[in-house]
């Protein structure tokens, strides 16, 4: 039987969640298949990698062919630098302890680079924030003073309106009793 390693979509709609499956090649995509190892989620930034290490590494030496974009999740999780280093191993080139060593210095170097984007990201984020906030003091700012400005002229409006009243009352009430 001919195996692939792909992904499976779920998720709603405009908003694409994968899992990670092997399946026969004839399989339709989200139909049936053999086993899952893991999950990918696009949506994130950096995209979210959730992977079963050993069973991706045991299909990948055992002959299972992934697509173009399973194949660069894998690269990216290491499965094929590891499969390489085996691959030494069985050679002779180095022993099980070198390669285990290789391959833990690179995924922390892979580690480090995905924990300075989630970080670059978040700082981002936060300084966006920050710039929002004070854009609307400033305009809450401006409004209020505004609204002051408009109850001033009001109250200095009213204050004429009322003076003006007073002014008009006072000879009215003089003349009845001049009368």
């Amino acid at each position: 039987m001919a195996t692939k390693i792909r992904l499976q979509r779920g998720g709603r709609k405009s908003y694409a969640f994968y899992s990670i499956v092997i399946a026969d090649v004839r399989a339709p995509r989200d139909g049936k298949f053999t086993e899952k190892i893991g999950t990918y989620n696009p949506n994130t930034n950096p995209a979210t990698v959730d992977l079963n290490f050993d069973r991706a590494l045991y299909w990948v030496e055992t002959g299972a062919q992934p697509t173009d974009t399973v194949r660069n999740i894998l690269k990216g999780e290491g499965v094929y630098l590891m499969k390489h280093l085996r691959g030494g191993v069985k050679k002779g080139a180095f022993d099980e302890a070198e390669a285990q060593k290789r391959f833990d210095a690179w995924k922390n170097g892979a580690d480090q680079k995905v924990s300075a984007v989630r970080d670059a990201e978040a700082k981002a984020k936060k300084e966006a924030a920050a710039k929002e906030l004070e854009a609307e003091k400033k305009m809450n700012e401006a409004i209020a003073k505004k609204v002051a400005d408009k109850k001033a002229a009001q109250a200095a409006a009213q204050a004429e309106a009322e003076a003006a009243a007073t002014a008009e009352e006072t000879p009215a009430e003089d003349a009845p009793a001049e009368a």
